[in-house]
């Protein structure tokens, strides 16, 4: 789907599907990628009549990003702000209250719009100050990273553990191309990684609908699976890491961020992979830990559960079912899974982990969060499935 038509397509076929379930309007005025971003970005501030600004980042998303940005704002003659967010004690910029109150402390009365100048925390830690405030705010990727740019969510640490918050989506993007391509391999391995654990995710949503009646929206799933396949196809392009290939993967996780801004919840695009991720990452902060980029977490947790969903809904060994038509259907809906090594070959494409090992995981963690990683979300994924049957 082109960019510029994504959004008033999608609300065009918001318009026609009858799932029944509420589609949320999607309050993005303007997306662009490309080579004048930050100029773009300031006309756009211009035409708002925004007086001043605060970019919210951390020291090497400013660096990468928030100094052209900045300069591109005085050339215009706009006044601005800057709040680099501080890492903790250990070195990592996680989104937790610290963060969010030293943003806080820095949005006054004279500030009429936030920036945020980086990936998946700067986003979170803006979008829920943003939503706190009523100060609206634009999102300035500095790397193809993650598909929470344009959504709703904001996932934060709150006393030790991982809750999501929905809160408000972006009024505008403008993603500099040059900055993503220099962005480090492993943060573009990482945005394909978010995108290829949307095969599990789907088949989550899908389960939870068929078995509790979650609720589901059919067009939410197909734009998810448009810009997973297109992902797909295109690996060889993203793992050269040309202006092509970028372009798609941040193309591709955008549009898997507004499913989710017109479902107005996470399910398109999180599952039981991601319930993995959030817990490993708790761990990981209460042992004092150096975190590991989201993508590359639920990479590897997608071929965990691509092979434990295989193994245990495989057609003749599955799990027992209430009804033998239902047994029938989730096979199924195992089926459009790749399995562990279709999937771990993917990944390695683009130069991403496959494996907890490689994370630093150990057998213990993981053993551990399989049985407790659904826990963390009221959701209805095979996962929590499989733990209520064990």
């Amino acid at each position: 789907m082109n960019l510029e038509e994504m959004i008033p397509e999608i609300e065009a076929l918001g318009k026609t599907c009858s799932c029944g379930h509420k589609h949320h309007h999607i309050p993005i005025e303007t997306m662009y990628i490309g080579t004048n971003a930050f100029a773009k970005c300031s006309s756009f501030l211009i035409e708002k009549e925004f007086k001043r600004v605060l970019l919210v980042a951390d020291e090497n998303t400013y660096e990468a990003a928030g100094e052209n940005l900045a300069e591109s704002l005085r050339n215009v003659n706009l006044e601005y702000s800057v709040c680099i967010i501080q890492a903790n004690k250990i070195g990592d910029v996680v989104a937790d209250e610290v963060s969010i109150v030293q943003a806080l402390i820095e949005i006054d009365e004279h500030v009429d719009a936030l920036l945020a100048v980086g990936s998946g925390t700067i986003h979170d830690i803006t979008r829920f100050c943003s939503a706190k405030t009523g100060k609206p705010f634009i999102s300035i990727p500095t790397a193809a990273s993650v598909d929470g740019f344009t959504s709703l969510g904001a996932p934060l640490i709150v006393r030790g553990v991982k809750k999501t918050f929905q809160t408000v989506s972006p009024i505008a993007l403008f993603a500099d191309i040059h900055v993503l391509m220099k962005a480090p391999k492993e943060m573009t391995a990482a945005g394909f990684g978010d995108m290829l654990a949307k095969y599990t995710s789907l088949a989550d949503w899908s389960f939870g609908r068929l078995i509790v009646d979650e609720p589901y929206c059919p067009l939410a799933a197909s734009l998810t699976k448009e810009a997973l396949d297109h992902c797909v196809k295109h690996v060889d392009q993203i793992a050269a890491g040309d202006e092509e290939g970028i372009r798609i993967l941040l193309a591709s996780l955008i549009q898997s961020g507004l499913a989710m801004l017109l479902f107005g919840q996470s399910h398109p695009a999180s599952g039981g992979e991601h319930h993995l991720s959030h817990y490993w990452e708790m761990e990981f902060l209460q042992n004092n830990r150096r975190q590991v980029l989201h993508g590359a977490k639920v990479g590897v947790s997608s071929v965990l559960l691509a092979n434990l969903y295989h193994n245990w809904f495989a057609p003749g060994e599955l799990l027992p079912l209430e009804q033998k038509d239902q047994s029938e259907i989730v096979a199924d809906i195992v089926s459009t899974i790749p399995n562990a090594d279709q999937m771990r070959t993917l990944i390695q494409k683009v130069g991403g982990p496959t494996t907890p090992k490689e994370l630093g995981i150990s057998e213990e963690l993981i053993n551990r969060s399989l049985k407790e990683a659904h826990l963390l979300r009221d959701r209805f994924t095979m996962l929590k499935y499989y733990n209520s049957v064990l």
